[in-house]
């Protein structure tokens, strides 16, 4: 049995067992609430960068998503880099939408002159490792089902250089780039050549002591 002792960030009363202060709550009952990521913002055109943005669907089955980003230069006559991202939030907060991913994803689309595909994968505790990480592989595997220029997603079809694909996340977004990055390089994905990683803050013991959290409840 795992054991944690109360400090600055984890507390523990009668009614909330587990509390990681400005993230999450497991009380009780067993419920879990998420105290962070709550805030969206809706897709469209943003008023800072111009970046446009909207939502899709890469799978029905599992409502695996993502939101895209062009930058305000796109013309259709010259493809742009390609950037998947995955956003922070220990795998159980947040999500591509949130007020602490979106407005900095416009910034990194702007500023950097890339496509972007922030993935909305799903979060524990209601998918359980190794779900995150399953969607985030699938989403690779759509983005690379657009190397002919005919998959679902015309921003991808008439904007996406798949010869220029980059990885990118923070915490544990960074982990899952990380962790796809070695995915990439073990199974050969002829449509896509992945130029790079963009990891900042990648936490891996960190989690380990979340996951031991959640399981003990």
């Amino acid at each position: 049995m795992f054991s944690v002792s109360p400090s600055a960030y984890i507390s523990t009363s009668d009614e909330v067992p587990i509390e990681v202060h400005g993230l999450f709550r497991i009380h009780r009952d067993g419920r879990f609430e998420r105290l962070a990521g709550l805030n969206t913002i809706a897709a469209g055109t943003d008023q800072l960068t111009k970046v446009q943005s909207k939502d899709v669907v890469i799978s029905q089955q599992t409502n695996l998503s993502a939101r895209i980003y062009i930058p305000k230069s796109t013309t259709r006559n010259k493809t742009l880099p390609t950037l998947i991202y995955y956003h922070g939030g220990a795998f159980l907060t947040e999500s591509s939408a949130s007020t602490t991913y979106h407005p900095t994803l416009n910034l990194i689309t702007a500023e950097s002159t890339v496509i972007t595909v922030s993935v909305d994968f799903r979060l524990a505790p209601e998918s359980p490792i190794p779900i995150p990480y399953e969607d985030s592989w699938e989403a690779i595997k759509w983005v690379a089902g657009h190397n002919k220029e005919n998959g679902p997603e015309p921003w991808l079809n008439d904007y996406a250089d798949l010869h220029n694909v980059f990885l990118g996340g923070d915490s544990s977004g960074a982990n899952i780039a990380h962790n796809m990055a070695i995915l990439v390089g073990l199974n050969t994905i002829n449509a896509i050549n992945l130029r790079g990683l963009l990891a900042e803050f990648i936490i891996f013991k960190l989690y380990l002591l979340l996951f031991n959290l959640l399981f003990i409840f």
